[in-house]
């Protein structure tokens, strides 16, 4: 197992393959177990870097709640890709990781080739929208703490994942979950490489967000896939990953 230690917090991350690096970011409540189908299908002509974020699977699930936050995010993406001497990767992520690619991209946009987004949102404009987000998010902490790992349902991004401390979730949904800012949404028309947009047909919750998307980011090919749910990449792997396949070989 490997990890990088961050002011004294170890983040867990996978790194398998060869070929073009590809960091992927899973969504709340999963680990780098979700993205299994995507590196059985492309190990052999990409590199796959998966990680878990604080609070999340085998990385660390430190007590200070201040140690917990999109900041904190972005920054364990670029020391893990300093770690790993890679200059420039497609930056990909799941739900709450797709919404931490665009931060990061908005952040540093040199280090990204191009972006991939799954069953995610570009967050909020609005400081009362994002108000109301963040009601969720406080309330899906407090479900946490009062009805341990059970409380996270049984999606399927979070079913082949692994987790080990409901309170270390409760932290990443106050901490990193929450938003506050609108840059992820506000750098959707300067975004510059190649975006590749996936979301299942079901997903009800993130389906404008990812039109919304498409519409607004120069170029993005927009892939919705049927009969799938949030979880897409899990529910329906052989039309995700000819998704993934097109727009990989195009870069």
């Amino acid at each position: 197992m490997a990890y990088l230690t961050r002011d004294g917090v170890r983040i867990y991350y996978e790194d398998d393959g060869a070929g073009t690096p590809i960091l992927l970011s899973h969504g709340f409540g999963a680990s780098t177990g979700m993205w299994g189908g995507q590196v059985d299908e492309f190990g052999d002509r990409y590199r796959f870097i998966r990680w878990d974020m604080r609070g999340h699977g085998r990385s660390d699930c430190p007590d200070d709640p201040a140690l917990y936050s999109q900041a904190h995010t972005i920054g364990d993406m670029l020391a893990l890709l300093d770690h790993l001497a890679v200059d420039k990767a497609v930056i990909g992520g799941h739900s709450l990781g797709g919404y931490m690619t665009l931060a990061f991209n908005a952040r540093y946009p040199k280090r990204a080739k191009a972006l991939i987004l799954q069953g995610c949102g570009p967050g909020y404009r609005s400081d009362k929208s994002r108000a109301t987000w963040n009601v969720r998010a406080e309330n899906r902490a407090r479900s946490l703490e009062e009805g341990g790992l059970d409380a996270l349902g049984g999606g399927a991004e979070v079913t082949v994942s692994i987790q080990k401390s409901a309170q270390g979730l409760a932290n990443a949904a106050r901490g990193i979950l929450s938003q506050v800012d609108s840059a992820a949404i506000d750098s959707l028309p300067g975004i510059a490489v190649p975006v590749l947009i996936v979301i299942g047909d079901g997903d009800d919750h993130y389906l404008q967000g990812s039109a919304y998307m498409a519409s607004r980011i120069p170029g993005a090919v927009n892939v919705v896939v049927p009969d799938a749910g949030h979880g897409v990449n899990v529910d329906q792997p052989g039309i995700v990953n000819k998704a993934f396949g097109d727009f990989l070989a195009k870069l």
